[in-house]
């Protein structure tokens, strides 16, 4: 069952599926550029909305759409370089001419290490520092009890 949604949210919700950009999607749905961001990360995290566009996602998977583990796995083949891909290649076959040839390469090292950072991410390994001052009373229950 389709959860209850504005037709702004549906839109929004509609548009996100197609490139899961909030802020795009925000924008195509009719709400203010100023606000776009805001608005999208709102969306997001908003119970109803998470549930319709796991509702649309359940809707649309077919058989040929990867799931999680088949990403992931994937994701590792290229980071191994498991993985090989076909490059047309053009080759001196004397007197000026030249020809065309298929061949099989590894993946480039780019490649590799955005696979890499793909995988990184998805296992939190890369996680932002974070300072902050607390100021905080601590007390001590029981003190009046130890010995000197």
């Amino acid at each position: 069952m389709m959860a209850k949604l504005t037709e702004k949210q549906k839109r929004f919700c509609d548009e996100y599926l197609i490139d899961l950009n909030a802020t795009q999607a925000a924008i195509k749905a009719g709400y203010s550029e100023k606000t776009a961001n805001r608005i999208g990360t709102e969306n997001l995290s908003k119970l109803v909305i998470q549930n319709y566009l796991n509702e649309r996602m359940e809707e649309i998977k077919t058989d040929k759409t990867a799931n999680a583990q088949e990403v992931l796995e994937y994701l590792t083949a290229v980071m191994r370089n498991e993985i090989t891909e076909e490059v047309v290649v053009v080759e001196s076959i004397g007197d000026f001419q030249t020809k065309a040839k298929t061949i099989e390469k590894d993946c480039s090292v780019k490649d590799r290490n955005k696979a890499a950072e793909l995988l990184g991410k998805r296992y939190r390994l890369f996680v932002d520092k974070v300072e902050s001052d607390v100021n905080q009373v601590v007390v001590f229950r029981g003190e009046d009890e130890l010995e000197d």
